[in-house]
């Protein structure tokens, strides 16, 4: 990559904003021009580095429209605010890096229509590691699924609003992909009281919420006198930081088209 990259903080004064913009000051090929977050955080007007100790030059704002040089926007918000800023990316020909999960529909929708216009890269989540236990589950469920049934654990923090986590629906994709099953129809997300017993095509999905968990998911093929478990477990948001960064370099290289982190790591 030549040229030095503009990017633009959403969500700035939350733990992973923070930690994207500590990321940032780390590259040299990357340049913060916009910190922004909602007028209630309580930060606006403050240096976007101060609570790491860092001069940014770069004052926490709720006004997004007044910030229109710059390449790339990266986003791990919620899903009605993220809707505002891809439109302010189609507007303004913004990359997108877009990490926020909980979408509706309609809204996964409306990212796809707005790739047309502009790069975005769309994943639940950006961990290398995390994208290459995808692409494991995926083969073991090819190899396993007449014999092992398919569960899928995760835990998170306590503030997490959206359930399953939009990484566990990520694995419950792979994994249908590779049973060759359909996760809308074989997706147990509930179980309580008495139950039939359990289908083999079931994809069962279980989900933790306490604590400062940054993210632990497992992939549980569970059979006959044997367990095979895949896991990857997150202990610093850094690792979301870096593979979203990767992914804004990867997007410099592109006008249109919508990614995701398989794209960026090239595992497809």
């Amino acid at each position: 990559m030549n040229k030095t990259l503009n990017v633009i903080i959403v969500g700035a004064s939350g733990k992973m904003g923070q930690t994207l913009i500590d990321e940032i000051f780390k590259d040299p090929n990357l340049q913060l021009v916009g910190a922004i977050d909602h007028p209630d955080c309580g930060r606006i007007g403050e240096d976007a580095g101060e609570k790491l100790g860092l001069k940014t030059n770069i004052p926490i704002s709720a006004e997004l429209d007044v910030i229109k040089d710059a390449d790339i926007l990266i986003d791990f918000t919620r899903p009605q605010a993220s809707v505002n800023y891809l439109k302010h990316c189609v507007l303004h020909n913004i990359k997108y890096v877009l990490g926020t999960t909980g979408f509706d529909e309609r809204q996964t929708s409306m990212i796809k229509k707005a790739a047309e216009k502009t790069a975005i890269c769309f994943a639940p989540n950006m961990s290398v590691g995390v994208n290459l236990l995808v692409s494991l589950v995926q083969q073991a469920a090819a190899i396993l699924e007449k014999d092992f049934d398919i569960e899928i654990i995760e835990a998170h923090h306590r503030h997490k609003v959206d359930a399953p986590s939009g990484t566990a629906l990520r694995l419950g994709e792979a994994a249908a992909d590779g049973a060759k099953r359909n996760l809308k129809k074989n997706a147990i997300y509930h179980r309580e009281g008495t139950m039939p017993v359990r289908n083999i095509s079931d994809i069962g999905f279980s989900t933790i919420r306490g604590g400062d968990i940054v993210g632990d998911h497992t992939v549980l093929f569970a059979g006959d006198g044997e367990r095979i478990e895949l896991t990857h477990r997150a202990s610093s948001r850094a690792t979301f930081a870096k593979g979203a960064l990767r992914a804004a370099k990867f997007l410099s290289n592109h006008d249109q088209g919508l990614f995701d982190m398989a794209d960026v790591l090239k595992i497809k």
